[in-house]
Parts: structure tokens; sequence; C-alpha cells
């Protein structure tokens, strides 16, 4: 895929993303429920790991300049952005290479596991219990629960919304009529 078409679906993606997360979501002092996850598993899985990076960072830094919840914190930003390198790693399919649906699902099991242990119980518990002053073990016990239900929530989801995307984004993104240059 050519890197203007990278470029424009990340776009599209971002603009997704921040309206995902910021305008469409459950937001609690500690926690927030959302489907923003859906435009970062797709670009892992699209494009790769650089992207999904690109694109998480980007999400954060713009949907917390432009449409604040509370004040900038960066630990955040590092959470999202290995948050999109565990989805790029485990999810990318690189062009010409396919996976079989269950090998997708192992993948994509992996990786929302790795991403709900590591970046929202493990790094936002701690930025949460930085920026709030509340006692760590007392938010893990909330955002525990709150993986156990998601889990299989994202896996269910992007399972579906890949399988019923991957043939048109094959026939016109990934392999569309690509324009020659002038």
């Amino acid at each position: 895929m050519r890197t203007n078409k990278k470029i424009i679906l990340t776009a599209v993606l971002l603009a997704l993303l921040i309206i995902l997360s910021r305008f469409l979501s459950l937001k609690t002092p500690y926690m927030k429920i959302s489907f923003a996850f859906v435009p970062t598993m797709l670009c892992a899985v699209w494009l790769g790991p650089k992207w999904t990076i690109l694109l998480n960072v980007l999400g954060d830094v713009i949907g917390a300049t432009l449409f604040p919840t509370g004040p900038y914190f960066v630990g955040y930003t590092i959470s999202t952005a290995i948050a999109g390198l565990i989805y790029g790693l485990l999810l990318y399919k690189k062009e010409g290479k396919e996976y079989s649906n269950i090998n997708f699902l192992i993948r994509l099991i992996i990786a929302t596991t790795l991403v709900a242990i590591i970046c929202n119980m493990g790094l936002n518990t701690l930025w949460s219990a930085i920026t709030t002053g509340k006692a760590f073990w007392g938010l893990l016990g909330m955002r525990v629960v709150k993986q156990l239900i998601m889990i299989p929530i994202h896996v269910a989801v992007i399972f579906f919304i890949e399988k019923v995307l991957r043939k048109p984004f094959d026939k016109y993104v990934r392999t569309g009529n690509e324009a020659v240059e002038s």
C-alpha cells in the first residue's frame, strides 16, 4: 500500500478515535468506557505497529488539547503508545500474508489481554493514582473488574468488524487501483 493511502487511512481512523474517545464514551473520575479501541485495533491489523503508535499518540495529544477532560498527563500518552505497539506487533497482517480466523482470534485474545494487563490495569491505574491522589490498590480493584468484562467484548467486536471489513479493505484500499502519478 502506498504511503499516501496509509496517511489518509490513519487520518480517518484518527478522527474516528477522537470522536469515540472524547464524545461517545462513558466517563467517571476513575474509569472510562468507550469503543475507541476499534480504530486502534483496525489500524494495527491494516497498517502495523508504527502507524498504530502514531495514531494513538496523536489521538491522545489532539484529544487532550482540543477536548480536555482534565490536565494533560504524559503517562496516558505513554500507555496508549505501548498499547499501539502491542496491538501492531501481534495483529498486523502484512500484504500477501493471511491468517486463518482461528490464528487471528488467538492473536487478538493475546493482544487484548496484554494491553488490558500492562496498559489498562497496570500503567493507567498508576497514572490515575498519581493524578488523583487515590490509592493504587483501591483503583486497581475497579479496573480489574472492568477489564474482565471488556476483554471478551473487545475481542468479539474486533473479530466481527475485521471479518466484515476484510474483503472491502483488501479490494478497495490494499490492492485498489493505484493511480499513476504524472
